[in-house]
């Protein structure tokens, strides 16, 4: 039950910051992609496109692989593709 309840809040919390995301693409007050960023980030775990667009991000930019892993750790995601370490 509490595993439900904090998917709902994380899909609350997602799905408001990307709506403030894309206000934020046409406001000049607040940073969008940020915003944009960070509910794509909190959605990954489950909405398919947000995880494939993650692991998009982490092909194309390789520089980001490991703070994705990282953010991706501090909100509870399981790691499909871990990073090798070097």
């Amino acid at each position: 039950m509490s595993s439900r309840i904090g998917q709902v809040v994380r899909h609350i919390a997602g799905w408001s910051l990307l709506v403030l995301g894309v206000a934020g693409l046409f406001l000049p007050i607040l940073q969008g992609w940020l915003f944009i960023a960070l509910g794509a980030l909190l959605l990954a775990p489950d909405v398919p496109l947000f995880a494939r667009l993650l692991d998009w991000i982490e092909k194309r930019f390789p520089a980001l692989r490991h703070p994705l892993h990282r953010a991706r750790a501090r909100f509870g995601h399981h790691d499909r593709n871990p990073a090798p370490r070097a």
